[in-house]
């Protein structure tokens, strides 16, 4: 086996050696269930009339389109697990002081690093099949109660379902570099919950008030997500309130929103592996 594959095989024993990552998982499906079946109910024909009593009917929106929105709960609130698991990945070593054991192991850092870069991606396509296992198992079923189609045979559906596994293995991938420059746990812990429970969504809404902000936000990575995986809330609030606008102003193609946060991604990991990997260990 090579350096490589040995390191892998360690991280990888030291992931599934404590109860995080299963914790993680079991708190993601939770939450995606409750906000996928939350959806279904809200965007359904029934959620319409429920909410025309107080106002104007929202637009009828088509079954796939329905779909993918519910579907893609998982990356519309749920991103912020595989971004803290991968920051956790990273600092959990220095937290514990167990990067010296690690480095005298393996003592080619990039090969340490480029191993947790490997069970990042592996853990984060992981967390994303549990993610659509909370928005499919309780979307699904949700859609067909009030009427609507699951739309599970649709090609595009599938294309969505298929790249939020990529989307929450690069989201794992960045928590992981900006785990590794930060090494404090806490620090990282707090930047990922107020930066995607609060800082971006807010950014996202105000650059839509003009067409020159809402251009520069596509390359945010949450807007570069939902025009990877081709769905989304925010992004598709043109949609579902014409009132609101430039929602969906110059949104990045598929592939374009795939490199972007391929970048996003991968920058950090490179910057870490040439500044605070080298530093020295205590």
């Amino acid at each position: 086996m090579s350096a490589l594959g040995r390191a892998v095989a360690s991280e990888f024993a030291k992931v599934l050696s404590l109860r995080a990552w299963w914790l993680l998982g079991l708190v993601l499906l939770l939450y995606i269930a409750v906000t996928a079946a939350g959806l279904a109910f809200f965007l359904s024909d029934l959620g319409a009339q429920l909410g025309a009593a107080a106002g104007p009917g929202a637009p009828v929106l088509d079954a796939v389109t329905t779909a993918n929105l519910v579907y893609s709960s998982v990356t519309a609130v749920g991103l912020v697990i595989p971004l803290l698991f991968g920051a956790l990945l990273a600092t959990t070593e220095y937290r514990h002081r167990t990067l010296t054991p690690t480095v005298l192991a393996q003592p080619r850092r990039g090969v340490v690093l480029a191993a947790k870069a490997v069970v990042a991606l592996v853990m984060g396509a992981l967390y994303g099949v549990i993610g659509l296992a909370g928005s499919v198992g309780a979307g699904a079923p949700t859609l067909l109660a009030v009427g609507e189609q699951a739309a599970l045979d649709e090609p595009d559906v599938l294309t969505v379902l298929a790249r939020t596994l990529l989307a929450t293995a690069l989201w794992s991938l960045l928590g992981l570099g900006l785990g590794a420059l930060l090494t404090s746990q806490i620090a990282a812990i707090v930047i990922v919950l107020a930066f995607t429970q609060f800082v971006e969504p807010i950014l996202r809404l105000i650059a839509g008030i003009s067409e020159p902000t809402a251009a520069i936000a596509r390359f945010l990575p949450g807007a570069a997500t939902d025009a990877l995986v081709g769905a989304g809330i925010l992004s598709s609030l043109g949609a579902i309130d014409p009132s609101v606008p430039n929602a969906t102003a110059d949104a990045l193609l598929w592939w374009q929103g795939g490199l972007v946060l391929a970048a996003l991604a991968v920058v950090p990991v490179v910057v870490a592996a040439l500044t605070t990997a080298r530093r020295d260990v205590e």
